[in-house]
């Protein structure tokens, strides 16, 4: 069934046709706890009321008209999104890597300002910030960027939650930006130690560098707060964001302030579909209910009380190497590759990730309940203790 489509990707042999808060149904009607979110999208479950009938009325409406016109519903949302954030102003796209290509736009026109001739930004060992060319050369993974050479030029790598290796870095006179996630996902939830992105932040302001934020998976609740910086209030110069922000309706966002709000100008970045007033509806339904429900408040208490359990479950057992994340981003990295726990998982009606191949990635939805991440745990941890006991 896959021959008309590009090779792409390495699916589950399965396909879902329905969904309701944190389960999906396959084709045959079995139920799975879905403990992977749409890879941390669907925050607010499936086919929530609230984004369904918000979509419903919008379609039978309006749905694009284009960004040579005003649209209302984007205003209305830049104004919400900037208010929860403390940024100024946002661009609007449909991805978290169009979003990220916004903001290393903008960390060049910082540059080109402050007389730079080849600004060149900072990002981190680890980092993923998406697969265009310019977002794949930002990420720190050359797996993913083989065969895609020349790479984009500009950037320069120091080692994730290195305070002294950044620093080092203060003598150069062609750093316009620095660019680094509040928790690295893909690479594992790489959870960097207390008070980082203060000292960032303070280094930024001292260097003139824009401090810039990719908040892709961490934004809209995930880490127990609004948005991952809010942990440390180091608020960023230039943030991104996307997946949770549409619960599975495609839209990005690049929200900036200060000096960095001023550099877009007309004719120099733009979107056909960024900002449709469908995507809008859909984002601002999301917003509504997540302050509505104290998403954020939620996803922390839920957030730590799996944690709990897991750590409980999973201390003694062998080749468990650590367990770390923040609110309902969980990361459990094993002492071996352990891809074939998917499919485990899969089997007993769980969704789980593995990803940087040692570490079992959990992303519900926010709305999980108690009940339910006692369920994800005990469900879980005998597929991992089973796996660590084969390699005994």
């Amino acid at each position: 069934m896959e021959k008309p489509l590009m090779p792409s990707y390495q699916r589950q042999p399965i396909a879902f046709v329905r969904g309701e808060g944190p389960y999906l149904w396959d084709e045959g009607g079995r139920r799975y706890l879905d403990a992977l979110g749409g890879v941390a999208v669907c925050g607010l479950g499936h086919a929530h009321p609230a984004i369904a009938a918000a979509l419903a009325e919008q379609a039978a409406r309006l749905i694009h008209t284009s960004n040579i016109f005003r649209i209302p519903l984007q205003e209305h949302l830049g104004a919400r999104l900037t208010a929860l954030a403390g940024m100024d102003n946002a661009f609007f796209c449909n991805s978290g890597a169009e979003a990220n290509e916004a903001a290393i736009k903008i960390a060049r026109l910082h540059g080109h300002a402050c007389g730079i001739e080849v600004p060149r930004i900072v990002v981190m060992e680890g980092s993923f910030h998406g697969r265009t060319l310019a977002t794949l050369s930002a990420t720190g993974n050359r797996k993913i960027q083989l065969g895609f050479e020349p790479l984009v030029e500009g950037f320069l790598r120091v080692p994730y939650g290195d305070l002294p290796a950044l620093a080092g870095l203060a003598g150069r006179t062609d750093i316009a930006a620095v660019l680094l996630e509040p928790i690295q996902g893909e690479s594992g939830v790489n959870v960097p130690p207390a008070g980082y992105l203060r000292a960032v932040r303070e280094l930024c302001d001292r260097q003139g560098w824009l401090m810039m934020l990719d908040e892709v998976q961490t934004g809209m609740c995930r880490t127990g707060r609004w948005f991952g910086f809010q942990h440390e209030q180091a608020t960023p110069d230039v943030m991104s964001l996307a997946k949770s922000l549409g619960n599975g309706m495609p839209i990005g966002a690049c929200l900036a302030r200060g000096r960095a709000a001023e550099l877009i100008r007309p004719g120099s970045h733009g979107s056909t579909f960024g900002g449709n007033l469908l995507a809008c509806r859909a984002a601002l339904a999301v917003i509504e209910t997540m302050k509505r429900d104290d998403i954020a408040a939620h996803a922390d208490s839920v957030g730590r009380f799996l944690m709990d359990r897991l750590r409980a479950d999973l201390a003694a057992v062998p080749g468990v190497r650590d367990l770390r994340g923040r609110g309902l981003m969980i990361g459990i990295e094993l002492e071996r590759p352990c891809g074939e726990l998917v499919g485990e998982a899969l089997a007993a009606g769980l969704l789980i990730n593995v990803t940087a191949e040692r570490v079992v990635r959990l992303l519900p939805p926010l709305i999980l309940t108690q009940e339910q991440a006692a369920t994800v745990a005990d469900t879980l941890v005998p597929i991992i203790r089973a796996f660590a006991g084969a390699a005994a």
